[in-house]
């Protein structure tokens, strides 16, 4: 049965799902909050399952809708990518894409954008240097950069991909063995595992909204340069570590990892894309950088 009449029905539900409101969706749209209603009635009924959950506070997505909603976001961003192309009358883009990672970023981020990428531009040849040093992308013949941290001031662009707060983990055999943490005081009867730009002092902060900053001095058993090397001390029951939500999250979601001290949390680290491209991007760019952001927002909803 041929679907492609419910595809404009679909771009419209990923707007109310992100907006959240047939409302704020229907002035984005420029179409009336009625008209969004039977749009969405219409492909639910198409579809036979329930996508939104209406209730007091507002909308949720059912389960149905979660996974629906992943593929409406990328037609929405193909769609805007066609319109682009046919805007700037752009050449099907080819050769060497060259980029740096840090590993963090490597397994569910930049390998499923990078291979969604290459199947819409098959030209393409990825040249993927995954190191967690900064590098320089005139010095190292770089397209794209992954970043994290603030920004010193350079002549590149900067495009923004998201933030990740830092919890206290430990894996569930080391908490059995040396008990729950109950104070922030108690981390200095832990081992506690460093990368190498966590200092000996630091702060954390006791509510999301980062307002009641608490100073910590720790004394580290062990340290590494790398937070994939990190994870996996921590897996392997060496001791506790502070590390980003969106690093952590698989193994949180398999209970091989644990929360520690889950009322504190660490720094927010912002992610970057940054480019050499001034004045207009080329094509591949544009959706690399969608593609990045699609894939770091849909793991970091997890945790």
């Amino acid at each position: 049965m041929n679907k492609t009449k419910q595809l404009s029905s679909m771009l419209i539900f990923a707007e109310v799902a992100n907006q959240q409101s047939f409302t704020l969706a229907g002035k984005q749209l420029g179409m009336s909050k009625s008209a969004i209603s039977q749009q969405i009635k219409r492909l639910e009924k198409d579809i036979g399952q329930q996508l939104l959950s209406r209730h007091t506070r507002g909308m949720s997505l059912t389960a149905a809708g979660k996974k629906l909603l992943s593929r409406c976001e990328l037609l929405r961003d193909q769609v805007e990518l066609a319109y682009e192309e046919l805007n700037y009358s752009k050449e099907m883009p080819s050769g060497t894409f060259a980029l740096t990672i840090p590993h963090s970023f490597e397994k569910d981020i930049v390998i499923p954008a990078l291979s969604q990428l290459c199947m819409e531009f098959p030209g393409l040849e990825p040249k993927l240097l995954v190191t967690d040093e900064p590098k320089d992308l005139i010095q190292n013949n770089l397209d794209v950069a992954i970043y994290a941290g603030e920004l010193k001031d350079s002549n590149y662009r900067a495009l923004p991909i998201g933030t990740a707060s830092e919890f206290y983990c430990a894996s569930a055999r080391y908490i059995q063995k040396h008990g729950q943490l109950t104070k922030v005081d108690d981390l200095q009867k832990c081992n506690i595992i460093a990368t190498a730009w966590q200092k000996d002092t630091y702060a954390i902060y006791k509510n999301n909204e980062l307002t009641e900053k608490v100073m910590v001095n720790i004394s580290y058993f062990a340290k590494t340069n790398t937070l994939a090397s990190a994870v996996e001390m921590v897996l392997h029951d060496m001791g506790i570590a502070l590390l980003p939500e969106f690093v952590i999250q698989p193994a949180i979601s398999n209970g091989h990892l644990v929360r520690v001290l889950p009322e504190y949390q660490g720094r927010q680290w912002p992610f970057y894309m940054v480019h050499r491209f001034h004045g207009e991007k080329p094509v591949h760019i544009v959706r690399f950088y969608q593609l990045v952001k699609h894939f770091y927002t849909k793991l970091s909803a997890k945790i």
